[in-house]
């Protein structure tokens, strides 16, 4: 890049107008300068909690964009941000004063439906991607939710509806195009800079700017069989004992979770569940629908229900993006932990902070593990170890700025609380809100791994570019 930029302290950015000329002319998408229309738009993310004022935000429409903005933030000492989906929950697609590459533009999709395969850009979220896959009766496996970006996702892991099946969505990728700090562009897979294939499978967003991914698509759908079951909340503790022994016989074609949450009350909403707090049981069937019925419907039948929505959801595609409203336009700030067992005191713990939550739009998330997540070596991907078979996730939410202070600390309290239970551990770092001291997490969420990650890091990002992340330091 040929700009002359300003540094100011502590890598953030100051442009003069003539500057700015410049730098528009060096890039085809838009950018974006505090002050400038659509630069409030484009500098929110997902979480509404997350108030931060760029320097610069290049909404990039490729590859070069892309690449040019790696370079003007490595040659001018600028902090970075990478901004796929804008949906984690810590924010690391933005960054006060620095610079963001926004990829939402870069959301191409395409399929392969001879050879089951998906390539996807960067910035495209899982339901775009539903949306082309589902039309041939492909999936790949993603989130928990229809807005969550492909990146950060697949980068972090990737727990989702198909997990149990077929594993994380880092397991089902097959390459990817990553745009290093010295602004090369390479492929990473198996056979080519196979260290870095690993790293990013799991290791987050530390390695460069994954531009290109291309996944392994599974059959399924579009009809699945499917369980979305609405009880008091007061039912959960009688319930989860039933609904997990449910859970770890019913197979690994069925993924899971429990639910605690409160439905708005809301008039499109069937009357027996408006306003009401509510225990949620969501089951899927990764298989043929008849196959998978008989299974499921053990789940609907758990209890005395308030509504079952089950024979409501028409689609994978519908399933994928029926939790969506649990996590939109919220103040929000999650920790999870995972669970060796879960047993009748850790039920009744969470059960206990269940009906305490300080907020309707407080989630409590169990989902089951294992299944082909597990049965891939904690080794093998960065991710680490995959042996817990539950995790529980405290996702504090409020449409309410005023309360999300309170909210914040009732989940550091809850997620405190939940380390004293026996077989708790770790952390899964896709819902994680930052916090001082996550260096700890880090090394337990990576483990025996984090060193072989240090070493990598220090192989294609010596200067640690690359941060605005669960940050892996390197050597």
């Amino acid at each position: 890049m040929s700009a002359s930029v300003t540094a100011v302290p502590s890598g953030t950015v100051g442009f003069s107008d003539e500057q700015l000329a410049e730098l528009g002319m060096s890039f085809r998408g838009p950018i974006y300068a505090p002050g400038d229309p659509g630069y409030d738009e484009c500098r929110s993310v997902e979480n509404l909690a997350i108030d931060r004022h760029p320097g610069l935000i290049i909404r990039c429409s490729g590859e070069a964009d892309v690449i040019d903005g790696v370079a003007l933030a490595r040659d001018h000492g600028l902090l970075l941000a990478v901004r796929g989906g804008g949906h984690h929950v810590a924010g690391h697609g933005t960054v006060d004063g620095g610079l963001v590459l926004d990829m939402r533009d870069m959301n191409g999709v395409w399929v392969d439906p001879v050879n089951k395969t998906v390539r996807v850009q960067g910035g495209a979220t899982w339901g775009q991607v539903d949306r082309e896959a589902q039309v041939f009766g492909l999936a790949v496996p993603g989130g928990v939710v229809s807005t969550t970006g492909v990146g950060g996702l697949t980068l972090g892991g990737g727990i989702g509806w198909l997990h149990r099946k077929w594993g994380l969505s880092c397991d089902n990728l097959i390459s990817a195009q990553v745009v290093l700090a010295t602004g090369e562009l390479v492929n990473a897979n198996a056979d080519e800079h196979p260290d870095l294939f690993w790293a990013i499978r799991g290791g987050g967003g530390n390695f460069g700017v994954v531009v290109d991914f291309t996944f392994h698509a599974r059959e399924v759908g579009p009809e699945v069989a499917l369980a979305a079951v609405f009880h008091e909340a007061s039912a959960g503790a009688e319930l989860m004992p039933l609904w997990r022994d449910l859970a770890l016989r019913a197979g690994d074609d069925v993924t899971t979770r429990a639910l605690y949450w409160s439905m708005p009350p809301a008039p499109d909403l069937p009357p027996p569940v408006q306003g009401k707090d509510v225990f949620i049981v969501a089951a899927m069937y990764a298989g043929d629908k008849q196959d998978g019925q008989g299974i499921i419907d053990e789940f609907r039948s758990l209890g005395d229900p308030l509504f079952d929505m089950s024979e409501h959801v028409p689609s994978y595609r519908a399933f994928q993006a029926g939790f969506d409203p649990l996590v939109t336009n919220l103040y929000s700030y999650w920790k999870s932990t995972y669970l060796d067992e879960l047993t009748d005191d850790a039920i009744a713990f969470i059960h206990e902070r269940a009906m305490s939550r300080p907020d309707p739009s407080v989630l409590i998330h169990v989902p089951i593990m294992g299944g082909a997540t597990a049965a891939v070596p904690a080794d093998a991907t960065a991710f680490g170890d995959r042996s817990a078979p539950f995790m529980l996730s405290f996702d504090g939410g409020t449409y309410d700025r005023e309360k999300y202070d309170k909210v914040r600390r009732w989940v550091r309290e809850s997620i405190d609380a939940a380390g004293r239970i026996e077989g708790a551990g770790g952390a899964y770092l896709n819902f994680s809100g930052d916090e001082p001291g996550e260096e700890r997490v880090i090394r337990q969420q990576f483990g025996a791994n984090l060193e072989r990650l240090k070493a990598v890091k220090t192989q294609y990002d010596p200067g640690n570019l690359f941060r605005i992340n669960n940050n892996i330091t390197p050597n």
